[in-house]
């Protein structure tokens, strides 16, 4: 019988057997007290991932939608948004505010590399109508961890910080609070061990009195909704209720290890797979000094097809890596990803099945030349 395919992926990510067994179990009702127990469960430990003494939401949506749901609660048409761009996420969050009439402040930080806190702070300070700056903690196509409390430091008290953790939280270390963040995102299948299909925010104080003022268009994604069925330990709509049986059964995996032994245990592991592949002879894309503990991009070597190999390592070893995103990246890197359920074992599998298939196509290994 083949294998199950070993994602090493940064989302989805491998979901382990007893979350998937849970998620199994014949399904309660969303409106009954069975339920609102879960409920109360996930609260207090998601506030412990975000580090946070906030309400965290949950909505049944990608992670896309808490970015939206930020956009159009913080925000309202006409008002300014500068964006920090050094990959595809942080140009999502720019085309989120245009799509809502959101004035962009494009801050366009080097692909890879860490983010120019001076500089930052010098652009932002030339507009003073800007209301919110937003940023992702992990740059997910790059690799790149930006510093989000240097950035709260350099941008000064009086704009909303936001924040999208969807790749970074129980990842990489984020205090939401500590940090002076103001609205923080993130999404199910990524450090939670889950499925696509939930999304989490989490508003600060100053955050809460924007949503109240905003004037943007919302309905789904009204979170004064969703805030007050969330003081009876309810949601206004129908929510993933598997999804979150499981999420249940993540933060106490999370909690029962500690979460700064889990995020010392991520950098351990993307630590490894750098040393492993600078062993190979490979190049790393990201600068080491900002590098994720959740994701590694290696350029694809020159006389590579990156996308043929993506495909062998995935149909002849069953090793799912992550592609390049965007015309910057699309075929120029691959990613491999150390976060959530991805262990020691599955990263060996997936390195010795790199090189073995990068052999077959025509690569000369150091050791081989």
């Amino acid at each position: 019988m083949a294998r199950d395919p070993i994602l090493l992926t940064p989302g989805p990510t491998p979901v382990p057997p007893e979350i998937r067994e849970v998620m199994s179990r014949p399904i309660p009702h969303h409106r009954t007290p069975e339920f609102q127990a879960v409920l109360k469960e996930v609260a207090a430990g998601l506030k412990r991932v975000f580090r946070t003494e906030q309400d965290v939401l949950i909505l049944t949506s990608s992670g896309t939608g808490a970015m939206e749901a930020a956009v159009v609660n913080l925000l309202s048409p006409g008002e300014t948004a500068f964006v920090i761009q050094g990959g595809k996420f942080g140009e999502r969050w720019a085309e989120i505010c245009r799509g809502y009439g959101i004035r962009v402040v494009p801050f366009n930080s080097p692909w890879g590399r860490p983010l120019d806190l001076n500089r930052a702070s010098e652009e932002a300070a030339k507009d003073p109508s800007i209301r919110a700056v937003f940023s992702t903690l992990c740059e997910t196509s790059t690799g790149v961890a930006y510093d989000i409390r240097g950035l709260r430091q350099a941008i000064g008290p009086k704009p909303l910080l936001v924040v999208d953790a969807i790749s970074g939280l129980g990842v990489d270390p984020f205090e939401m609070d500590g940090w002076g963040v103001d609205a923080a995102v993130s999404g199910s299948q990524k450090g939670l061990m889950l499925p696509p299909g939930l999304a989490f925010i989490a508003l600060s104080p100053r955050g809460w009195e924007a949503a109240e003022r905003s004037g943007s268009p919302r309905y789904y994604f009204d979170l004064r909704l969703a805030r007050e069925a969330w003081k009876e330990a309810d949601t206004p709509f129908t929510p993933g209720i598997s999804l979150i049986v499981g999420l249940a059964e993540s933060l106490k995996r999370i909690q029962a290890g500690g979460l700064d032994q889990v995020l010392e245990l991520n950098r351990r592991n993307a630590e490894a797979v750098r040393q492993a592949v600078k062993g190979l002879g490979l190049e790393l894309y990201t600068d080491p000094s900002c590098a994720s503990n959740g994701v590694t991009s290696v350029k694809v070597p020159a006389g590579i097809d990156g996308k043929e190999l993506l495909k062998r390592l995935r149909k002849e070893e069953g090793i799912v890596l992550a592609g390049g995103q965007g015309k910057e990246l699309a075929g120029k890197v691959f990613r491999i990803a150390t976060m959530g359920a991805i262990g020691p074992e599955e990263i060996r599998a997936g390195l010795a099945a790199l090189e073995k298939v990068l052999v077959q196509m025509g690569w000369k290994a150091p050791a081989l030349k």
